[in-house]
């Protein structure tokens, strides 16, 4: 039953997703994505909807708003945070070795992390859509592959970091 409706409703989605992702500054994909996890909470939940073509519409443009709301309340900084503490010659040094260290890691990841991890390290601040557009993914995928890539940044840099902690 689950497989059917799917099959029956993912043209419509396609279309729907179309049409209004652009108007809303959101990505196609993205809406659908949103909608078929809404689609499936709602199987779960309460069965199958009684006009799913009704339904799957009123999903879109719910999903379509949430997605206007996010956007105008993303901005990215001005400035970098202030700091007040005057570094010295030794600790700039320092955080200049560790930033080394954490560009030299980023670019050993596999797959698309070196240039996602760059794009996220970047001092413009880009924001998940810009990221998404420079990268060629959709902006719901930024989370999960952002989490993964960060897993194996630790993995690398872990016997690293345990190598400078103080033994006593």
């Amino acid at each position: 039953m689950t497989h059917d409706l799917v099959a029956a409703l993912r043209p419509l989605l396609t279309a729907e997703a179309s049409a209004e992702a652009h108007a809303s500054g959101a990505e196609p994909g993205d809406l659908e994505q949103a909608v078929w996890l809404r689609l499936l909470e709602h199987l779960q939940a309460d069965g199958p909807p009684p006009d799913p073509e009704r339904w799957l519409r009123s999903a879109v443009r719910s999903e379509v708003r949430r997605t206007r709301r996010t956007s105008r309340h993303e901005r990215p900084y001005d400035i970098e945070p202030a700091d007040d503490v005057e570094r010295d010659p030794e600790q700039l040094a320092l955080a200049a070795a560790r930033g080394r260290a954490l560009r030299d890691a980023v670019r050993r990841l596999p797959g698309r992390c070196p240039s996602l991890m760059e794009a996220l390290l970047s001092p413009k601040d880009l924001t998940y859509r810009e990221i998404a557009g420079e990268l060629g993914i959709s902006q719901g995928s930024l989370g999960p592959e952002r989490s993964r890539c960060l897993g194996c940044l630790r993995r690398l840099l872990s016997p690293e970091v345990a190598a400078r902690e103080p033994r006593g």
